[in-house]
């Protein structure tokens, strides 16, 4: 077995004018030290996950959606909500690093695919885009707060009073569970 050697004993030693005490040696394994460095490493992937919520203009009735349900909005099969209004889906690149777990778990297509089904989407449609792209999440939220019948997918961190949180397949964002929990 290896260790590493830490210093206990209480040796005193005369540098100059001054006395200085030397640290006390302990023999530490290298398994021990190379555990508690895997360990404290393995924590790394969770400081980076994100959690993405799912938000509504206030206006909405909507408060809770099933993954089916927010997939076929987010590719713009569902174009009205049962009141009537016309569904805005308000979203940011598809080629954008924040939307790459939107584009995996909600699209399950290329970001190029998804880009060419947003302008499929938008060709045509009287009233406005069924999908719109913004540029960031500030954007993006001040949009859906100010488009009735939007709804848009957000980092938590930049959820504002503005818009309402929605449960998707019965859960909030950082919820167990949670459908759109970012790895």
């Amino acid at each position: 077995m290896t260790f590493l050697s830490l210093s206990l004993n209480a040796n005193y030693s005369k540098i100059g004018p001054e006395i200085v005490r030397e640290a006390p040696r302990v023999a530490v394994p290298t398994r021990v030290v190379l555990s508690v460095a895997l360990l404290i490493l393995s924590w790394v992937p969770l400081a980076v996950s994100k959690d993405i919520a799912l938000v509504s203009n206030k206006s909405n009735s909507l408060t809770t959606i099933s993954m089916p349900d927010l997939v076929k909005i987010c590719k713009a099969q569902t174009t009205r909500w049962p009141d009537g209004k016309p569904v805005t889906f308000i979203t940011r690149s598809p080629a954008s690093p924040d939307m790459k777990m939107v584009v995996e778990k909600v699209y399950a297509m290329a970001p190029g695919a998804v880009a060419a089904l947003i302008s499929a989407a938008n060709h045509g449609r009287a009233g406005g885009p069924a999908i719109l792209v913004v540029n960031s999440n500030e954007d993006l939220v001040r949009k859906v707060e100010a488009t009735p019948g939007a709804i848009a997918l957000v980092d938590v961190y930049s959820i504002t009073g503005g818009v309402v949180v929605v449960k998707v397949g019965g859960k909030l964002p950082l919820e167990p569970g949670y459908p759109l929990h970012g790895n």
